[in-house]
């Protein structure tokens, strides 16, 4: 290599030349920009502990299978079943709570639990999604996912 070569140079030359010729789309940008603003510094992150993408086995000749998911945080677990007609789940132990479903820019409605900690919602996620869950003081926070 030739020691008057400078890469921090040709990098910034490339980036100019990227923003000119392929520029980033403003939807792609504000997305990005709103999934930033969605991380939480205080929020446990819930390990996803079952698919059935992944750890079911499949039945044959079953079609529209809604897609099962339980995360794990500590003492808390969040069941999720996914459908084309939206999202119904329970937390357990059951608590009150509130859990929002996270998809990007689009804003979300909280959902509450019912005494059984059981929540639903009709609005089935379009692309990638996460859950936050409030139990209290307490803000757990599953994996971002694809629907």
């Amino acid at each position: 290599m030739n020691d008057d070569f400078d890469s921090g140079l040709l990098e910034e030359e490339l980036r100019q030349a990227a923003a000119v010729l392929d520029p980033l789309p403003p939807a792609l940008l504000q997305v990005a920009v709103d999934a930033y603003a969605l991380y939480d510094l205080d929020a446990r992150v819930a390990e996803l502990t079952f698919d059935s993408l992944v750890d079911a086995i499949p039945v044959r000749g079953a079609t529209d299978v809604p897609r099962m998911l339980t995360f794990t945080a500590g003492e808390v677990t969040l069941d999720v079943e996914v459908t084309a007609e939206g999202l119904m789940g329970q937390v357990l132990p059951p608590r009150p709570a509130r859990v929002e479903v996270l998809g990007g820019p689009q804003t979300t409605v909280p959902l509450t639990t019912d005494d059984l900690g059981r929540f639903t919602t009709t609005t089935a996620p379009t692309g990638p999604f996460a859950l936050r869950l409030h139990t209290g003081a307490d803000v757990v926070v599953t994996e971002w996912l694809r629907a």
